[in-house]
């Protein structure tokens, strides 16, 4: 049968048309996510605690910062680690300058975010913006994913977030709804830093009433939840769940192992991100002699969770398959 000309155009225009791929926003430009390679899905390379008030813009000195954080970094390079989610926010000492510097040099991706961090009363939050609604503070993360940060042209990978206390405040509550916003214009999973269950599910509560869905949502620090239910529970409602603060005692070892073996027992793995929350240059101690190599989680973790049945496979895909669709820059939202 002979094929209409028109409709030969149609077809041939869609088997020459160039194939859709899911992409995060590295301070280099769009990645594929399939090609992120090994993530470490949250740490710090800087970080400065002076507070808001004093903390932008940066005090360090960045030339010295990158010749002390960079043996750091070669060191997780050689063990496979292509790509660092750097989870500094602005007022803690962000840098994406620096980020740029670190990836150049090493070949590594690097994501960097936007968004306010409200844990430890709010210590990190400008005054004027304690009283901006929700509205207000979205469009200024809507304009960093857009324009670029600060005239850098370096745009965010993620929305980082923070909150505490036994519930949130109303404006623990703002930062969330302006999350929500965020993610409607641009795409961006939101990560919070959290802690328990009930401030996770009070998010995932605001984000779904603002039509986000929980996939959208990073539960970061989850392994603070002691009660391992509340993972499995939270993971099957669609969010990611983060365990990612190690420093390598006995205790810590044995707890995490249970945890990462509880996630997959529920048939949980694929929502399951790991971490170590390790670093970082602080311009308190110039010379570096606080920083914390990133590679614990390589030499004790893993050995330990091989022996309890997590197989090779299972880390492939909680340090490669599932940040790739973590910082997918995707709309997850409620038609």
């Amino acid at each position: 049968m002979k094929i209409p000309f028109l409709f030969s155009v149609i077809i041939l225009a869609f088997s020459c048309s160039t194939p859709v791929y899911d992409m995060v926003v590295t301070v280099g430009g769009e990645v594929r996510a399939d090609k992120l390679g090994a993530t470490l899905a949250h740490e710090h390379v800087l970080v400065d605690f002076i507070g808001a008030a004093h903390a932008d813009p940066v005090r360090h000195n960045r030339d010295s910062a990158f010749s002390i954080i960079l043996p750091h970094i070669e060191k997780i390079r050689d063990h496979g680690i292509k790509t660092f989610v750097d989870c500094t926010p602005r007022f803690l000492g962000r840098d994406p300058l620096l980020l740029k510097m670190l990836s150049d040099a090493t070949g590594m991706h690097f994501l960097t975010n936007t968004g306010f961090y409200g844990a430890v009363n709010n210590k990190y939050i400008p005054e004027h913006v304690l009283n901006m609604p929700a509205e207000a503070i979205a469009a200024f993360w809507i304009a960093e994913f857009k324009q670029g940060i600060d005239g850098t042209g370096i745009r965010p990978g993620f929305i980082k977030i923070g909150v505490d206390g036994e519930t949130l405040s109303d404006f623990h509550k703002t930062l969330v709804t302006a999350a929500a916003m965020a993610h409607k214009a641009t795409g961006l999973t939101i990560m919070s830093h959290t802690g328990k269950a009930s401030l996770a599910q009070e998010q995932i509560d605001i984000l779904e009433a603002q039509g986000v869905k929980a996939e959208a949502f990073i539960w970061t620090h989850a392994h603070l939840e002691k009660d391992m239910t509340k993972h499995v529970e939270i993971a099957k409602a669609g969010a990611w769940v983060s365990f990612d603060g190690f420093r390598g005692n006995p205790e810590e070892i044995t707890e995490l192992t249970e945890m990462v073996v509880n996630m997959k027992k529920n048939n949980c793995a694929v929502k399951l991100l790991l971490s170590q929350d390790a670093g970082w240059y602080d311009p308190e101690f110039p010379d570096g002699s606080n920083y914390q190599e990133h590679t614990l989680i390589f030499d004790k973790l893993f050995p330990e969770l091989n022996a309890a049945g997590i197989t090779d496979a299972d880390l492939n895909r909680f340090l490669n398959k599932n940040p790739g669709k973590a910082f997918t820059v995707k709309f997850r939202i409620n038609e």
